[in-house]
């Protein structure tokens, strides 16, 4: 098994990474549309840890957009680059996502992460990171709204409403089933908020969460599982 070590000059205090999301947050792309829904590729991305052992293992599954079908998975294992801090989550595991990402044969497409974009204290959460490093279309779609408020979407399939810091808007809570918990959508890099809505509730044609997230969550428990084992 290959352990993917954090880079050299990876970030080693808070205020090390503060000054990277902060250089690197005005490169972010928002007036872009984005792809259409149900077109070319797209991939999910997510991260298992075992902090005892000083693992993270990434995840990443290629779908035919059309279909939802798996074209392409891959994975990599890595140390945990940076210690639990909330609002610099994505410096723990970014050089494994992107050395998962690495690892695939087929271009990536539209890659959606488990986890936040627009919608963090900074505007730069691990969607917008990502995306800024591989100048893919990248959105986030959380499980939570992190510390921001919105109003219940509507009870049917596709409702929203907006997710709020003071009167910014920041992402949609968005009803993926009727009468299901939202999920949360942010815009992460070269994708417009109303697309990545759209995105998610083509992705997400039977459950809460997306397609891409499901098998990225399911392929990265598993990876991690054998590196324990092995």
């Amino acid at each position: 098994m290959t352990i993917i070590e954090k880079p050299a000059d990876w970030p080693r205090s808070e205020a090390e990474a503060l000054a990277v999301q902060n250089a690197l947050r005005d490169r972010v792309v928002l007036g872009e549309v984005g792809p259409p829904p149900g077109t070319g590729l797209v991939t999910g991305v997510d991260v298992a840890y075992d902090d005892d052992r000083d693992l993270v293992a990434a995840a990443a599954v290629v779908l035919d957009a059309a279909t939802l079908t798996v074209v392409e998975e891959a994975t990599a294992i890595g140390r945990v680059a940076f210690p639990y801090i909330p609002g610099l989550l994505a410096f723990r595991e970014i050089p494994a996502v992107l050395a998962a990402l690495g690892r695939l044969e087929s271009g990536p497409g539209l890659v959606v992460c488990d986890g936040y974009g627009q919608a963090h204290p900074r505007r730069f959460g691990l969607a917008s990171h990502l995306g800024v490093l591989t100048d893919l279309p990248v959105i986030g779609v959380a499980k939570n709204p992190f510390t921001f408020r919105y109003e219940q979407p509507g009870q049917e399939r596709g409702a929203a409403s907006s997710l709020l810091a003071e009167d910014e808007e920041v992402g949609r809570a968005l009803r993926t089933q009727p009468g299901v918990k939202p999920v949360f959508v942010s815009v992460g890099h070269r994708v417009g908020l109303g697309q990545a809505c759209a995105q998610v509730l083509h992705l997400a044609p039977r459950f809460r969460l997306p397609e891409t997230t499901r098998h990225a969550d399911a392929l990265c428990r598993r990876a991690l599982k054998e590196a324990v084992a092995g």
